[in-house]
């Protein structure tokens, strides 16, 4: 059986599928692997890394998708390249079914079978392949990292003989996988962290990292089944709003991560909020290519408003594209083994089984 896989569009996304360390694990597993030519030579891979292991290349981006059984990727195909895929093969990546409805549909009336994995459910079986937690988890430290080097002051307290620089405040909006992430790696970097959420369950992950938990006096517990944020009541949401209006007034940093699966990020941070915020300050938001968290929040750009600054990109994976895929490609190959039937050699559409019928799209 033939994995294949082929590069990007890189302006785009930098993450690669299949590190040579996955390919080797596919091969042991009685996989064929085909790649296109530099595959991952803009992460400084070379061709050889995988060729080694028996990995087979091809010039030819149109020969890899019509010949591959299985075709592991990141993010969706042009047009023209999902039509190379043939009957009954099958496609494995992060499609966004809630955008790409009419592609994904198309191909599935062709027998395709397509796995996103941003679907997976959020059950101890499915953890080594979770996608969403992986890579969110390098974003909440990334944004960190951004946010910081956009700050114009110190982040941790210093006590000198000229005097004392306090520490910096950060609050981080939204205590998922990304959230817990920016405030451990805030409060190492000596920061005072606050972080909110409108799940109560994150009260006590958010503690446990040295963070001080925001909440609204008698909060009800927002999260659904599957462990994701729900839309708030209008009562609550006025709550929040003037905790969070009162307590930006103090705040240096803001790491914005709030988002609902398959709907435009919630707007948290108002115009009159960012607007009593301290000049030089900066907001980093997460959420910015669903149409971010704050008012001002535009994708790729940093927007200055009364001395606060305002960040956010379509991908910041993007920066840290050598630890994001090998994560990813772990993520994929643990999704690939649980496919696939090692006595039959092939790939087992099994329903029955949580993880295949929650991410297959049809």
């Amino acid at each position: 059986m033939l994995i294949g896989s082929i590069s990007e569009n890189q302006s785009i996304e930098k993450r690669i599928a299949i590190t040579p360390e996955i390919a080797k694990k596919y091969i042991s597993l009685g996989f064929e692997i085909s790649l296109i030519e530099n595959y991952g030579l803009h992460l400084g891979i070379q061709d050889k890394d995988y060729s080694d292991f028996g990995v087979k290349f091809s010039k030819d981006k149109t020969e890899i998708l019509k010949n591959s059984d299985l075709i592991v990727q990141l993010g969706i195909l042009s047009d023209e390249k999902l039509s190379l895929i043939s009957d009954n093969k099958t496609l494995i990546g992060v499609f966004n079914p809630y955008e790409n409805k009419e592609k994904l549909q198309s191909l599935a009336n062709k027998k395709v079978n397509i796995f996103s994995l941003e679907l997976l459910p959020r059950i101890t079986r499915a953890q080594s392949m979770d996608i969403l937690s992986s890579q969110a988890n390098l974003a909440g430290y990334k944004a960190v990292v951004e946010s910081f080097a956009n700050f114009e002051k110190a982040i941790p307290m210093m006590m000198t003989a000229a005097g004392t620089i306090p520490a910096a405040k950060v609050l981080v909006v939204g205590a998922g996988v990304a959230g817990l992430q920016a405030v451990a790696t805030a409060k190492r970097m000596g920061a005072i962290v606050f972080g909110t959420d409108v799940r109560m369950a994150s009260k006590e992950q958010v503690e446990s990292l040295g963070g001080k938990f925001l909440t609204v006096e008698g909060a009800e517990n927002l999260e659904t089944e599957g462990g994701y944020a729900k839309e708030a009541s209008d009562d609550f949401k006025k709550k929040q709003e003037e905790l969070l209006a009162e307590t930006l007034k103090k705040i240096d940093i803001v790491i914005c991560t709030a988002l609902i699966p398959g709907k435009k990020a919630p707007l948290i941070i108002k115009d009159y909020m960012i607007k009593n915020m301290q000049p030089g300050s900066v907001v980093y938001d997460l959420a910015a290519v669903q149409g971010g968290n704050t008012a001002f929040t535009e994708a790729d750009k940093i927007v200055e408003k009364n001395g606060v600054k305002i960040m956010g990109e379509s991908n910041i994976l993007n920066r840290l594209p050598v630890s994001a895929s090998n994560l990813y490609a772990k993520n994929v190959f643990n999704f690939v083994q649980n496919l696939y039937d090692k006595e039959k050699k092939i790939i087992n559409i099994n329903l029955e089984d949580e993880i295949i019928s929650k991410t297959i799209v049809r």
